[in-house]
């Protein structure tokens, strides 16, 4: 009987020492396992959620806002901002000249002649400014003082581009000839109904990918809704 007893004895002790090693192996998993309720507890806050965080521009890009409209800069350009339009200017270049794009919203709207808005100019040869007499070449953009000879729609009327808030624009690229037979180019992307135009006045051939970009990030839903 003392040898049954004391059988009876290793096999509880053994079913003791199993349940604490499940239990110990329970708890183990639960703290690595991306579910588990303790875990959870430390991610969300008293209501249940994380408040949510305003996400940071891309890299090499800030953001900011005009009148609503909120669009992505690059760091090491020189930004200016006046509340009612923005230009930027890539290092070394006059501020809103060569190589600057600006974003002005309620353009035509402010624009004596309505430009670009009337009579559709962003689809013509001649709509890449509204005085088209003056050469912004690299060589000439300072002096002002050599004429236009051509200049010709490049992206055909009709061509189209999304932004971020998924609103589509007018898109039209110029190549314009001097009269010294000097080109440039010049972008627009213009939104007629909400009045919004962003703008390269002489593209800058290096940060051809960059003014994409920038494009791109344009959201104007604040200021369609303000």
């Amino acid at each position: 009987m003392a040898g049954t007893t004391d059988l009876v004895r290793d096999r509880l002790r053994g079913g003791r020492v199993a349940a604490v090693a499940a239990t110990a192996l329970l708890a183990l998993t639960a703290c690595g396992s991306e579910d588990a309720p303790g875990e959870l507890e430390l991610q969300r806050g008293e209501s249940g959620m994380m408040p949510a965080i305003e996400p940071p521009g891309p890299e090499g890009f800030e953001n900011a806002d005009v009148m609503g409209v909120r669009i992505d800069t690059p760091d090491e350009w020189d930004v200016q901002n006046d509340g009612s339009e923005l230009c930027m200017t890539p290092p070394g270049q006059s501020s809103c000249a060569y190589g600057s794009i600006q974003l002005v919203p309620k353009q035509a709207d402010k624009h004596p002649q309505s430009w670009p808005k009337k009579d559709e100019s962003f689809n013509d040869d001649d709509g890449w400014a509204d005085d088209t007499g003056s050469c912004r070449s690299l060589n000439t953009a300072a002096s002002g003082n050599i004429g236009v000879a051509d200049a010709s729609l490049e992206t055909g009327a009709g061509s189209v581009f999304e932004h971020a808030d998924g609103r589509k624009s007018h898109y039209s690229i110029w190549s314009v000839t001097c009269d010294n037979d000097d080109t440039f180019e010049v972008r627009m992307w213009f939104l007629p109904e909400s009045d919004v135009l962003l703008y390269v006045w002489s593209v800058d051939a290096q940060y051809s990918a960059v003014y994409d970009e920038i494009a791109e990030s344009m959201d104007t839903t604040e200021y369609r809704n303000g």
